[in-house]
């Protein structure tokens, strides 16, 4: 139940982060002329297809923000997966730009309303799919359904993509490993409220993995984890799609971002406030330190999902050499589409010196590289020792990684990699 004071805040947001009725009229317009254009171009092409409308515009849960997304698909009937792309491209305005993802599709951005349109197979079943966004049609239904039944629904969905935004939770790209649009929807036509699904999620012992399956297509949740296969078990909550149920609509959900979740959720249910549905800015968060290390990264990836993955994997293969020179006491990743850069931030201190183990005296071979290595090594009984020392400042450091690693960092496409 809602205390008057959480009652408050969400009413509050709500005003601040729904668009207003002047840009929802501008929305609605863009998109029913965007359709309509399409489908004539359809028609007079003798293409068999049809357009319908999906994401946040076609439910209704847009949040405000300054850039508006308008998903359109086009769904082909009687061609191959492999054909509709480039059969789409054809009959789009030049201005559109083609994104390549698993299946390639198309961007234009009017004023500050970004149109994408996304080429989908029109199949009967679920289970005909060639891509997850063939499903879309299947999706949107699902939910208007839902929201249908209980208008109240919209304004929860409203609030947890608001707060999941603003705790970096929101996205299933690759570098974010989070929440989609979708999966929010499910979860509060699930639990009704996004209070309810705080609460769940704060009461989740360590480990523990939430299962729903609201269809009810498995009998049993022994059932179900004997189904799916090894990859769709993995998320911390398997969350089966109503359409599909051999999809987990939470797949992609990490450890890690589901932990950060749910200390927001425990957060913010011990002192509700409104800052937990204001993006924190890393960097912001970061400032309060002193002799905080940031490293800006480009890649020649594509804008978007691609280039955030691999900033995020270089990343992670950073830290992983950091870490053997230093105690790493904070740090924190950050990617941004409009520049196309990646931040990454570390709070450091100096690691201790240590005996590192070397292989066994018998191993003659291995002595012998090690001791190469190790200028210092020393026996100890049946092994070879080293001392080693961590002195080296961070400049040095960074300074030999990028001398080092110098392959690597080209393999990785990463063409600027400088400190801040």
């Amino acid at each position: 139940m809602k205390s008057k004071k959480t009652e408050k805040i969400f009413n509050e947001q709500l005003q601040l982060i729904k668009p207003s009725e002047e840009m929802l009229r501008k929305i609605n317009k863009t998109s029913d002329e965007f359709c309509r254009k399409i489908n004539d171009n359809l028609i007079k092409n003798e293409i068999k297809a049809d357009v319908f409308l999906g994401g946040s515009v076609a439910k209704g849960t847009l949040v405000h923000k300054n850039i508006y997304d308008i998903d359109v698909f086009v769904r082909f009937q009687g061609n191959k997966d492999e054909e509709i792309s480039d059969i789409l491209g054809k009959i789009l305005d030049k201005k559109f730009k083609k994104v390549h993802g698993s299946r390639d599709y198309f961007q234009n951005e009017i004023e500050n309303i970004l149109i994408e349109v996304i080429p989908v197979l029109k199949i009967e079943k679920p289970g005909e799919a060639e891509n997850v966004t063939d499903l879309s049609y299947f999706h949107v239904k699902y939910v208007l359904e839902k929201i249908k039944n209980d208008e109240k629904l919209k304004n929860e969905i409203i609030l947890a993509k608001n707060f999941c935004y603003a705790q970096n939770v929101y996205g299933a790209e690759s570098y974010i490993k989070g929440f989609s649009g979708y999966a929010l929807e499910l979860l509060i036509c699930h639990y009704k409220t996004l209070l309810n699904l705080m609460q769940e999620i704060s009461q989740l012992k360590d480990n523990e993995k939430l299962i729903i399956d609201d269809a009810h297509f498995y009998s049993s949740k022994e059932e179900l984890l004997k189904n799916l296969n090894f990859a769709k078990r993995q998320s911390p909550i398997i969350l089966i799609d109503p359409t599909f149920k051999e999809r987990n609509a939470l797949s992609s959900l990490s450890k890690e971002t589901f932990l950060r979740f749910k200390k927001a959720c425990k957060d913010f249910l011990n002192k509700p406030s409104r800052s937990f549905f204001v993006q924190k800015n890393i960097s912001d968060e970061f400032k309060k330190f002193k002799q905080v290390k940031i490293i800006s990264v480009k890649t020649n990836k594509q804008v978007g999902d691609i280039a955030g993955t691999k900033s995020k994997k270089f990343y992670e293969f950073f830290l992983r050499q950091l870490k053997k020179e230093f105690r790493v006491k904070k740090n924190d990743f950050e990617y941004n589409e409009e520049s196309n850069k990646a931040n990454f931030y570390f709070l450091l201190d100096k690691r201790n010196d240590e005996i590192v183990k070397g292989p066994a005296l018998e191993n003659k071979m291995n002595v012998e590289k090690f001791k190469k290595v190790h200028s210092n090594a020393f026996i100890k009984g049946d092994f070879v020792y080293a001392a080693i020392k961590h002195n080296v400042k961070f400049d040095e450091w960074f300074s030999n990684f990028k001398k080092k690693y110098k392959k690597i960092i080209k393999e990785m496409g990463i063409t600027y990699l400088r400190k801040k």
